[in-house]
């Protein structure tokens, strides 16, 4: 195949559609107002015709997606676009809003793997993109299937979220470079000042509610039962989508190989179901020859998912109950959910891939965010609570050190900048700051600085 080839869009009639969950025989198209299966009330899946993406190669696919990757005609540049046969085949191509999301770095850390005794550490930085956290690879297929359904006749007066901060932020710039209003619903003092801003720029109608997370969603779910307000949270399985390319990124940058463990931080868990979905595509499809395991990490605040698997002794599988549970204030504040709507989702994903759940507490996810920011990173708490939970399972020797992880990290550091002042200033309450690195206040002379920096480094020599 050339390279041309590989870039255009491909006219082959691939197609998906709305499917339940939980294995009934309900159907309905992408471009349906619908989110929960009318016969059972389980969540709804997108499902691939997988015999007509299988008529074409392993290897053709694989030159497809590197062709595109961060290159070609607009939108097939994007690292979600880029696999439009993948995610949403029958959109048309000028209904997609792209904000060039995607394709974001994946960085071996092997100054920080070396500190927790492990060899071959990477780090998915999918905060590297255009609001600040993995978000906008779910909302630019979630948009564009609104602009495909408004474009169609579909009377969507606006689209609206709950939100602990980074999906209101991608929902906001995505529904404004569309042109569409957007609604988004916040727990009141309990996200970061960045956070609450984007929206806020964006245009969007903000509002703060006085609960948490999940009383912002029980709302946001009886005011999406009017059919002229859009559903844009994780329970959409459209976003699910756009996130599952997280995991195809990993492979293609690692050379169409996988690692032995991906660890991810778990909230409202639909990003844990998109990693096993991404994985479990591209095996069906020849593009890899078999599965990571996978860690859902969670705080130890918010861990729903944790007590119903690992703290009952419990291997996660489809038909364990996750009980909601009253979620308590974490530093980790976007996976500060007590009821998380994709939990089944997440089970399968975890019997899929072999996986298993971890916690974190807050002095050990305020420590490994540290940890790691001294190896080069800037790492937002949440991405905190998965490296914790890394650290625990090399220490315990279930990863162990000649196998490869991959940690996702979800969202920039620098949306959440109060969180690293605080640790180096010692200002988190209750917690101590064993890796603080406060600034030094000294005059204004060179032989003050030459002081300095020998008390850190060792003497210098004066000139």
């Amino acid at each position: 195949m050339t390279a041309s080839a590989a870039i255009a869009p491909d006219a082959a009639p691939f197609t998906a559609r709305f499917t339940c969950g939980e294995g009934c025989d309900f159907q309905a198209p992408l471009t349906g107002v619908i989110y929960h299966c009318p016969k059972c009330g389980g969540l709804l899946e997108v499902e691939h015709d997988l015999a007509a993406l299988g008529a074409r190669s392993a290897a053709a696919w694989k030159a497809t997606f590197d062709g595109r990757f961060k290159l070609g005609p607009w939108p097939y540049g994007s690292g979600v676009w880029g696999k439009k046969e993948w995610i949403y085949p029958q959109l048309a191509d000028a209904n997609v809003v792209s904000m060039f999301e995607g394709g974001s770095p994946l960085l071996r850390v092997d100054r920080y793997a070396r500190e927790i005794g492990l060899e071959d550490v990477w780090v998915k930085e999918c905060g590297v993109t255009h609001t600040g956290s993995f978000k906008d690879l779910g909302m630019t297929v979630l948009v564009s299937a609104v602009q495909e359904m408004r474009a169609r006749g579909t009377p969507i007066r606006a689209v609206a979220c709950a939100s602990t901060g980074d999906t209101s932020a991608a929902l906001s710039a995505y529904c404004a470079a569309a042109g569409i209003p957007s609604v988004v619903l916040l727990p009141r003092g309990k996200i970061s000042t960045a956070q609450l801003v984007q929206p806020i720029a964006n245009g969007a109608l903000v509002l703060e509610l006085d609960t948490d997370f999940d009383g912002c969603m029980k709302v946001v779910r009886a005011l999406s039962e009017t059919p002229d307000i859009y559903l844009a949270n994780s329970m959409n399985s459209l976003r699910i989508e756009g996130q599952k390319t997280a995991s195809i990124e990993i492979a293609q940058q690692l050379g169409w190989t996988v690692p032995d463990w991906v660890v991810i931080p778990g909230g409202n868990l639909g990003n844990a179901s998109a990693v096993g979905k991404g994985f479990t595509m591209m095996k069906a499809l020849g593009l890899i020859d078999r599965l990571p395991r996978l860690v859902v990490a969670q705080a130890e605040h918010a861990n729903p998912l944790y007590q119903a698997t690992t703290a009952a002794g419990v291997k996660p599988r489809p038909g364990v109950t996750v009980r909601p549970m009253a979620a308590r204030k974490t530093l980790a504040s976007a996976i500060q959910i007590g009821a998380p709507v994709s939990a089944g989702r997440a089970l399968r994903a975890l019997g899929a891939l072999d996986g298993l759940v971890e916690q974190a507490s807050e002095q050990e996810l305020a420590d490994a965010a540290a940890r790691a920011d001294r190896a080069g990173l800037f790492t937002c708490p949440h991405t905190g609570v998965a490296l914790a939970a890394l650290e625990k399972l090399a220490g315990r020797g279930v990863i162990r050190p000649g196998e490869r992880v991959v940690v996702i990290s979800t969202a920039h550091g620098l949306k959440f900048s109060d969180f690293k002042v605080g640790y180096h200033d010692e200002t988190l309450p209750g917690l101590r700051s064993p890796l603080r690195n406060p600034a030094v206040r000294v005059a204004a002379t060179l032989g003050a600085v030459q002081d300095a920096i020998a008390a850190r480094h060792g003497r210098v020599t004066r000139g």
